[in-house]
């Protein structure tokens, strides 16, 4: 039963995940004064299945003087974290219902590091091991003020649990007493999942396609895979920490929609801003953290830790 409740948890992740690169190539199609795909099935609507088609029927090349286990096995690992993050999503039951089931996305999201260290370690070229190396400074700073963000929302909440967190913003969401909160935590999503503006370790302009450089065909998909089944993940979790949604018991088809509908927004945000936005310099990626948002999210972290114990020590009769 628990193989058959994972199946019916991972095929609508994926296929959610295929057709967000539709509509990825649509928005952008369309804010750039063209059509997007169009051709393969009415309106494109089959594009997604014709590119995994493609992918996973070429050829697998791998270079000469890879290291050929880790090679294959960094994608692999890259797909099963993404996959693994969704386990304790409350949609509107999770799958394990974990106690700390925070604890473990932020864990697993960084476990996702060495995947990427690791395919451009044994890619054996300089732009894969200088993309992956970006990536690497990039993810575990930017997962600091993550996780701070997080502390902050869980003092608020009281629990390590995802379930609880919609029950606590059932009569108001998290985002208004904690927008700064929100704003730097959606920001950092954004670098934390290697999207525009933070696409640095991708920069086709300066290391052609990054750690995944050598990669093609199917392993190539894998990385494709766990990248946009991440954003959704992402986006996923920040409506459940900070937008809130009607009660899962009560009301679970309700709270399904209202969540899909949040998700969703969010992610088109982060399309927009792929649209929009310029690609930051390495210097002020770093800077935007270390000197901006880890400075405010330490503060705002005491804020929220003495406003409940000053709160407390005010007597009733005042």
């Amino acid at each position: 039963m628990f193989l058959i409740n994972t199946f019916l948890l991972i095929l609508p992740v994926l296929l959610a995940m295929a057709f967000l690169t539709l509509v990825e190539r649509k928005i952008l199609g369309y804010m750039q004064l063209r059509k997007g795909p169009n051709i393969v099935g009415p309106y494109g609507l089959l594009q997604p299945i014709a590119d995994a088609i493609k992918l996973f029927t070429k050829e697998p090349l791998r270079p000469l003087t890879s290291s050929s286990l880790l090679f294959i096995i960094a994608p692999t690992l890259a797909l099963t974290l993404a996959l693994s993050m969704w386990l304790p999503i409350p949609m509107p039951y999770p799958l394990i219902n974990l106690n700390m089931g925070v604890l473990f996305i932020l864990a697993t999201s960084s476990l996702a590091v060495y995947s990427i260290l690791w395919s451009g370690w044994a890619s054996n070229s300089k732009y894969a091991l200088f993309g992956a190396l970006r990536a690497v400074a990039q993810t575990i700073s930017y997962e600091v003020t993550l996780a701070i963000i997080l502390l902050c929302v869980l003092l608020m909440n009281g629990s390590f649990t995802l379930s609880s967190l919609i029950t606590t913003q059932e009569y108001m969401w998290i985002l208004f007493p904690a927008w700064p909160l929100a704003m730097m935590w959606f920001i950092s999503t954004l670098a934390e999942t290697n999207r525009a503006p933070f696409d640095l370790t991708e920069g086709e302009s300066e290391l052609v396609s990054g750690f995944n450089v050598e990669y093609a065909g199917g392993p190539f998909a894998l990385f494709f895979l766990a990248e946009y089944t991440n954003i959704i993940m992402m986006n996923a979790l920040t409506a459940i920490l900070f937008l809130g949604s009607f009660h899962s018991h009560t009301n679970p088809e309700m709270f399904t929609i209202n969540f899909a509908a949040k998700t969703l927004l969010l992610t088109m945000t982060f399309l927009w801003i792929r649209a929009s936005y310029p690609r930051f310099r390495y210097d002020q990626l770093m800077h935007l953290l270390w000197k901006s948002f880890l400075p405010l999210t330490l503060a705002l972290c005491m804020w929220y830790i003495s406003m409940p114990i000053m709160l407390s020590s005010i007597p009733p009769h005042m």
